[in-house]
């Protein structure tokens, strides 16, 4: 992965954000877990398609943003996210890694 850094970009609250497997971060070095986690939406990218996986991510995060009050909330229940965040902290995880694996994490949830 190619890392930007720049004050400028990503918007909001967000420290880092994965391009098309670049990333653009306020940050002047990214620990391993977050390089970790970039990595698997890369790996997420490249297996759908990169312009299918954002296509995908935004209808997602639409649909689930109809039951969140919060915008976090919403983010965090997107299921590429929801498979980032679970195994960000582990750095095998890409050796292993079956694709399409954020699959299993497409589910509605109670609130």
């Amino acid at each position: 992965m190619r890392i930007i850094r720049t004050k400028h970009f990503p918007f909001g609250d967000y420290s880092t954000i994965n391009l098309f497997g670049v990333l653009f971060t306020k940050e002047t070095e990214l620990d391993a877990i977050t390089l970790q986690h970039e990595a698997i939406h890369t790996a997420q990218m490249k297996e759908m398609g990169y312009i299918f996986f954002y296509i995908w991510y935004g209808l997602e995060y639409l649909f689930i943003r109809l039951y969140h009050k919060k915008q976090s909330g919403a983010y965090r229940d997107v299921s590429f996210e929801e498979e980032a965040y679970l195994y960000d902290t582990c750095p095998g995880y890409l050796y292993i890694r079956k694709h399409y694996a954020w699959i299993k994490y497409i589910k509605p949830k109670s609130y």
